[in-house]
């Protein structure tokens, strides 16, 4: 049966405009702009009245930490990507520092079979760098795997790679995009001992911001840029956090361009006046930094040098981020409420509506050239997410999805509801509840 989504007001490519959505199978077989035509046949058709609705496409979360395999007491494929879901969150790219990291084929596809069982959204996942393993590296499908996560910061185990020469080989033999966490380790450690020597181990939690410095991500980003222009390498910054960093990058559309940046959610909606009312809970690598940090990024982001909005949603338990500064983890929850926090940010008047599906929907699938996805187009697939803009609701325990069962918006109102979630024609997020979730695909890429 066929599927007409009737009444809605469309937000794709740039355009608000009211229309209708033909679903047939996994696919949109017809977009209707304004008026339903007189002679359509609306037998055998299934109809979603819209009236008062919006409808965009999928939301493409191009960061998650879904914790599998290994950290399953923090989260799963299965919980997480329900939790996407519930969040308009119709495919996410997931990174490799699980337990066993995934840093060879063999381990890698172990998460693709995983994921093909499980999980609500579709899915792609990083081949993941370290100083050892540039073999295997080098054997990824840029047509099958969303790219390869380079981490030049530090808290990520072997999983740093700070060999300039394997560094050098990654960045000039790539065969698809490199995507890179940049913090400067020596310098992280060098403002770590100063804040032991003045704090002892009882360092403020706002003392993060000047840890995990504006100097640490500049020294990292700037190199990644340098080693990309030098071999002409698809680089992909992620989580940028500071006013610095923006000089590195270039408006423009992300299909356009060779060097690329993204900037988390947590970086645009929180400051480092936020840390003495949450604590921990919004510790994350790279740091919240400061107010003026956080207007360039929103500045960066309207301009088009920063080209897609993600979370870098990474659950932790309540007792790991009740801990002291140096014993609780970095990283947050965020993937069921990224959209709806950005559509919040767009009623303040920081962002339009479009602008937020650009980010977040439509520049992902370019930026990583995603074959079918991220747009309301004919002949895509059905990635679809209908939200109520007018129906406020307040983030708390009993609503929130993450295994983890916490958010940093924990007691935040929302004036947007995710109401229906279609992946792959399929309705797998309905009314508050999970519906049918077998049918969710491995993306793939143009080459």
């Amino acid at each position: 049966m066929k599927t007409l989504i009737k009444n809605a007001t469309i937000i794709n490519e740039g355009l608000k405009f009211a229309g209708s959505v033909l679903i047939n199978n996994e696919k949109i077989e017809k977009v209707f702009p304004h008026i339903m035509p007189s002679d359509f046949d609306y037998n055998n058709i299934e109809i979603i009245d819209a009236t008062g609705l919006v409808l965009i496409p999928g939301v493409i979360d191009d960061q998650v930490h879904f914790r599998e395999p290994g950290l399953t007491y923090k989260g799963e494929i299965a919980t997480e990507s329900r939790a996407a879901v519930a969040g308009g969150v119709t495919t996410f790219m997931e990174m490799p520092n699980t337990n066993p990291q995934a840093v060879t084929q063999e381990l890698l596809q172990q998460k693709y079979n995983r994921a093909a069982e499980v999980s609500a959204a579709n899915y792609s996942f990083y081949m993941g760098a370290t100083n050892t393993n540039l073999d295997e590296v080098l054997k990824t499908n840029p047509a099958e795997v969303c790219g390869i996560k380079v981490f030049m910061g530090s808290s990520t185990g072997n999983m740093l790679v700070d060999d300039e020469a394997v560094l050098s080989e990654i960045f000039r033999n790539a065969p698809t995009l490199v995507a890179t966490h940049c913090e400067d380790e020596q310098t992280i450690k060098r403002d770590t001992e100063i804040a032991r020597k003045r704090y002892g181990e009882n360092v403020p939690i706002t003392q993060h911001a000047y840890i995990r410095s504006a100097e640490a991500c500049y020294i990292s980003s700037s190199k990644a840029v340098s080693l990309a222009s030098k071999f002409d390498t698809r680089l992909h910054i992620l989580h940028l956090s500071t006013e610095k960093e923006m000089a590195l990058f270039s408006p423009g559309k992300p299909s356009e361009k060779n060097i690329t940046a993204e900037v988390c959610v947590h970086h645009l909606w929180f400051d480092e006046s936020d840390y003495e009312k949450h604590g921990t809970r919004i510790k994350w690598n790279p740091s919240i930094k400061t107010e003026k940090d956080k207007i360039a990024l929103w500045e960066a982001l309207l301009s088009d040098k920063i080209d897609v909005i993600a979370t870098d949603h990474a659950p932790h338990t309540h007792d790991e981020k009740n801990n002291t500064y140096f014993k609780a983890p970095s990283g947050g929850p965020l993937v069921q409420h990224s959209l709806v926090a950005m559509l919040e940010m767009s009623k303040r008047g920081f962002i339009t509506p479009e602008k937020v599906i650009q980010k977040m929907c439509h520049a992902p699938a370019d930026l990583f050239r995603v074959e079918k996805r991220g747009y309301i187009r004919e002949g895509y697939f059905a990635d679809l997410v209908l939200i109520d803009p007018n129906n406020s609701w307040v983030v708390s325990p009993e609503n929130i999805l993450y295994k983890c069962g916490w958010s940093p918006f924990e007691g935040t109102e929302f004036s947007h509801k995710i109401v229906s979630t279609f992946v792959n024609g399929t309705l797998v997020y309905n009314d508050n509840r999970i519906m049918k979730v077998e049918n969710s695909q491995r993306i793939s890429f143009s080459l």
